[in-house]
């Protein structure tokens, strides 16, 4: 088995970072660690702990240029768009710690006379996040700040394609003077990952990855009775009702798609339209794609980056022609983008339509930029269709009728649901997923409810 992990750039296929895994003894000594750490970190005050966490936030933004260009060449999102994770790491950051006094506040029943009763959040104790590299920030703090805030220790094992991620989190960590041993990282292979999710000592595991990855979290963490909060991606669909604002909805709806070259868990991939709407609908998405510039993403004018490896293009190359050979036409030509070729992680944005769902296109998770559109004559063959899938993280309507969206909404089988805009995660909301999208929920005041434990308190007065 190899004892160390090798970060393939997708910009050039070069090695960006090499680094040691480590041995099952490493995995002893850090949660050896973090039970002693988190044990006094428990007994900090709610306010000095955000107050030290803020700091860190601090510390991790003041580097956001640098970070920001390890992102790119790690993972191949654009230069021009890499900041914006560090924006949306703060966003989140700052969200997270303003409500954590009101999120984890005693609840008090009613007033009982001769008693004072109330309920109060404690931490879980040991926390292990497995973050993924799509979006390793926005991903990971989503567990990581708010586990913290409760008073938990974590550990982090973040993915080989971005180790450095988890690096600067522990140095942004240290230089605000977070206690040792209360956030570590540690390089792992799959079956080490596995070890330390399944040890005793560990409370808690925070995954994101796919369907068969939190399969694996549930096998590991029936050995030491974790419980295990899962975000195992999306077949995220769109519904374009005639009354839609189209232009918006072209605009949206393409960034949706496209954007992070469709790596997105929540990234729309499969929009369905009301017949009067389609030609229109379908020019716009087709003429906006044809104006991304794929290219490195080192490159500030570039617009559409490479796919994380030439493995990942294949398979959404595959997707693409098995559609085609059951009767879609793609739409886009591929020999606009000159980068975009056989072999490499490079690959042209693609539109389908004539698509349904006997494709796998319009079924299996797509981790790239392709995009199946639909025609429908209703509301009903809408929802049908959005509900017809097995994954059920979010879902957009495009619509000017609210209450009409907000029924449709009602009706989906989704974590959320998006009206006139898509693919963004809102701090002060549950993010969760229904169906093989997950289970569990992180963000909002909800999400620190995974990351603690109620405590009941019955006291009876002195008489």
């Amino acid at each position: 088995m190899a004892d160390t992990l090798r970060t393939i750039s997708p910009v050039d296929g070069s090695v960006y970072a090499e680094r040691p895994l480590e041995s099952a003894a490493a995995i002893d000594r850090a949660l050896e660690a973090a039970v002693r750490a988190q044990r006094q970190w428990a007994g900090v005050a709610l306010a000095e702990r955000c107050a030290i966490l803020a700091r860190a936030v601090d510390a991790f933004v003041a580097d956001g240029a640098e970070i920001a260009a390890e992102i790119t060449w790690q993972m191949g999102r654009p230069i021009r768009h890499s900041p914006g994770e560090i924006r949306g790491f703060e966003e989140r950051s700052r969200y997270m710690l303003g409500i954590a006094a009101t999120a984890l506040a005693p609840v008090r029943p009613d007033e009982r006379p001769g008693f004072a009763r109330l309920i109060k959040r404690v931490p879980v104790g040991v926390v292990a996040v497995v973050a993924p590299w799509n979006y390793p920030y926005l991903t990971s703090v989503n567990a990581i700040l708010p586990a913290l805030i409760a008073g938990n220790a974590v550990v982090l094992k973040h993915s080989h394609q971005t180790p450095l991620c988890a690096e600067r989190l522990a140095a942004a960590f240290a230089r605000a003077g977070l206690p040792a041993g209360v956030f570590q990282f540690l390089h792992l292979s799959h079956a080490d990952t596995a070890r330390l999710m399944g040890d005793a000592r560990v409370a808690n595991v925070c995954f994101t990855g796919s369907v068969a990855g939190g399969r694996a979290v549930v096998e590991a963490t029936a050995r030491g009775f974790a419980t295990a909060g899962l975000e195992l991606g999306g077949k995220d669909p769109a519904y374009v009702r005639a009354d839609a604002n189209l232009a918006h909805a072209i605009d949206s709806l393409t960034d949706g798609a496209f954007f992070n070259a469709g790596q997105s868990c929540c990234g729309i991939k499969r929009i369905y339209v009301a017949a009067p709407r389609f030609d229109e609908f379908v020019a716009g998405v087709v003429e906006l794609a044809n104006g991304y510039r794929l290219g490195s993403p080192v490159d500030p004018e570039t617009t559409l980056g490479p796919v994380v490896r030439t493995a990942a293009a294949d398979f959404v190359r595959g997707q693409v022609e098995d559609a085609v050979g059951r009767g879609a036409r793609q739409l886009i030509d591929a020999g606009r983008f000159g980068h975009s070729k056989p072999g490499t992680p490079y690959l042209a944005p693609q539109v389908l339509v004539d698509v349904d769902h006997s494709m796998p296109i319009m079924r299996e998770e797509t981790f790239g930029p392709a995009v199946g559109i639909m025609k429908v004559a209703s509301d009903e063959e809408a929802l049908r269709l959005m509900n017809d899938s097995d994954f059920g993280l979010t879902a957009a309507i495009y619509s000017a009728d609210v209450a009409r969206a907000e029924e449709l909404g009602d009706a989906l089988e989704t974590g959320t649901v998006f009206l006139n805009r898509c693919d963004y995660l809102d701090p002060a909301l549950a993010w969760t997923g229904v169906k093989n999208s997950g289970r569990g929920c992180t963000l909002s005041r909800v999400g620190f409810e995974q990351l603690t434990r109620p405590k009941s308190y019955n006291l009876r007065l002195a008489t």
